[in-house]
């Protein structure tokens, strides 16, 4: 059974009330459970942790080395300045999927930059929730034999 750690960032607590236009309607609950279906139909392992803060992060992220196949990750505001969270993937080596629930790249020029991008298997935007399940769907797709 694959494990999988997601990992929602700063101030994705707010989600449901915070610019709807931009992020939705749906709240972190209504979204976890959506991923929590999708990771029991391919039958994951998962683990679902939020956070403001950068060093909890850092330290859920430390906390599964050599104990999870794949971190799906929305940094958020972390995205485009976190060095330690991007030092934290690299020295696990936990294969990570950046996940952004607005297109970042059709926004502010700001968000268009990520210190994680480059380190990670690949980047979703813009999907919305949707970008967790396409996470899921392509480990489920990549680790198929």
């Amino acid at each position: 059974m694959l494990k999988i750690l997601v990992i929602h960032g700063v101030n994705l607590n707010f989600l449901g009330t915070r610019e709807p236009k931009i992020y939705g309607s749906l709240t972190l609950e209504d979204i976890n459970k959506k991923i929590k279906d999708r990771a029991s139909e391919h039958d994951f392992e998962i683990e679902i942790f939020q956070s403001n803060h950068e060093g909890e992060i850092v330290d859920k992220i430390q906390s599964h080395f050599q104990n999870s196949d794949y971190l799906v990750i929305n940094p958020a505001a972390f995205t485009h300045y976190s060095i330690a969270i991007r030092d934290a993937i690299l020295a696990t080596g936990i294969k990570t999927i950046e996940v952004h629930l607005s297109n970042v790249h059709s926004r502010e020029e700001f968000r268009r930059k990520s210190v994680i991008a480059d380190i990670a298997v690949g980047q979703i935007a813009g999907f919305s929730y949707y970008g967790y399940i396409m996470a899921l769907d392509y480990i489920k797709e990549s680790c198929v034999k």
